[in-house]
């Protein structure tokens, strides 16, 4: 009877350390993704259908062309879509990402850019850049891109 008692706390005490060590290589095997998040815009979940066929929209069957979706709900301050190929739609957020959203942040079309009214940041719809980058040493963020799929004559912009 004794040895049975004493078998069972073995085994009691194996599964413990057999939990223990799995829940330490669990935690082992976590990592961080390497994406570093932007702290000044707030990345909200949101889907948003583009008819092509409507006329608002319509200019985006052009290449290089451009429009800005201000829907309440869609980004923080809106999105600027632009058709920067032959089959390939770009979403980014018209919030400047180099400060929090204020009066000025939200950047204006000039062209195919935009530019941030606050401290005058220039960005590229073609790939989100920052064209202006201070050389001052401190962190300074690209544009928030959100996804574009192309189905049909819908564009999905969502994140």
């Amino acid at each position: 009877m004794i040895t049975f008692v004493g078998r069972i706390l073995n085994d009691n005490t194996r599964m413990k350390h057999f939990w223990s060590i799995l829940l330490f290589l669990l935690l082992l095997s976590c990592s961080n993704d390497g994406v570093v998040r932007n702290p000044y815009i707030q990345e909200l979940g949101f889907r948003f259908d583009m008819n092509l066929n409507l006329p608002l929209y319509s200019g985006l069957t052009n290449l290089g062309s451009v429009v800005y979706i201000d829907n309440s709900g869609i980004g923080n301050r809106g999105v600027y879509v632009i058709k920067s190929s032959f089959d390939q739609f770009r979403a980014f957020e018209a919030s400047c990402p180099n400060h929090v959203p204020n009066e000025c942040s939200t950047m204006t079309l000039q062209g195919q850019n935009v530019t941030c009214s606050c401290e005058d940041y220039e960005y590229s719809l073609f790939t989100g850049q920052l064209l202006n980058r201070p050389d001052d040493g401190e962190r300074y963020y690209d544009m928030l891109e959100y996804r574009a799929t192309q189905s049909g004559n819908i564009v999905l912009i969502t994140n």
